[in-house]
């Protein structure tokens, strides 16, 4: 026998009172083996009903086995971390991925292109269920689901968006290119952690040589820092510009 619950919806004390007392406490006459109770997304309960599984699982660990499924291990209390043996399971690989993405595509009769699948894949970051979701919003927003229409309906910058805003910094002056980059996030409603995180991809693509390369990331990495902390992204842009700048000006003097 099994109870399987999404502990996102039902995350109070009640309903480890309730259903999961119910069921852990009642006893099979005519079969054999454990019962289990699956709790998806355990890390959203709440601390009082966390305490109280715990002392469920105590109580009723003769005939029932608790499964607990969570995102972030920290919001489960230690009583009940200790309780548990851990498993990790790490991002979905590409390969395991494209099979699962096509047997969707095909049961549902998607127009999916090759180029579409490769930014689904690649914008799910290993997230089964991000990618199926990403599929279903630009399959209905769009109908047809190619690279720029996967990027569009997430917000995500394309490929070609963060090559000319590498090219304006690296080419053209502060004003220009703050100006032109501006434009291009009202535009298309682009944010600057986004853009961050793909031109980071690209720093370490282009030859720069390694002193550069290295004085340029730490740069990225404190505007990173920055956002995070909540700060202007128009002022954090500019920094932005004026690290890769600075970097242009250093390999020019070098050369």
């Amino acid at each position: 026998m099994v109870l399987e619950l999404n502990a996102s919806d039902d995350r109070g004390i009640d309903i480890v009172r309730g259903p999961i007392l119910s069921f852990a406490s009642t006893r099979t006459i005519f079969k054999k083996g454990f019962k289990l109770v699956i709790l998806d997304e355990a890390d959203a309960m709440t601390q009082d009903a966390q305490n109280a599984l715990r002392r469920v699982i105590e109580k009723f660990t003769e005939n029932t086995r608790f499964c607990l499924i969570c995102n972030y291990l920290s919001k489960i209390i230690p009583a009940l971390q200790s309780r548990c043996t851990r498993f990790r399971f790490g991002p979905l690989t590409p390969e395991l991925m494209v099979p699962r993405l096509q047997h969707v595509i095909e049961e549902e009769r998607v127009d999916v292109t090759e180029d579409g699948m490769k930014a689904l894949v690649t914008l799910s970051s290993g997230d089964m269920r991000r990618a199926l979701n990403i599929l279903q919003s630009t399959s209905m927003a769009f109908g047809k689901v190619t690279e720029e229409t996967v990027y569009t309906c997430t917000g995500h910058p394309l490929k070609s968006d963060i090559a000319n805003i590498l090219d304006w910094m690296l080419n053209q002056d502060f004003s220009t290119a703050y100006r032109k980059i501006m434009e291009l996030k009202t535009l298309k409603g682009l944010a600057l952690h986004d853009i961050l995180t793909e031109i980071h991809l690209f720093v370490h693509r282009v030859d720069f040589p390694p002193s550069v390369r290295i004085q340029l990331l730490i740069k990225m990495a404190e505007i990173e820092y920055r956002l995070a902390a909540g700060t202007s992204e128009k002022i954090q842009l500019s920094s932005l510009i004026a690290a890769f700048q600075v970097t242009r000006d250093l390999i020019v003097a070098e050369a």
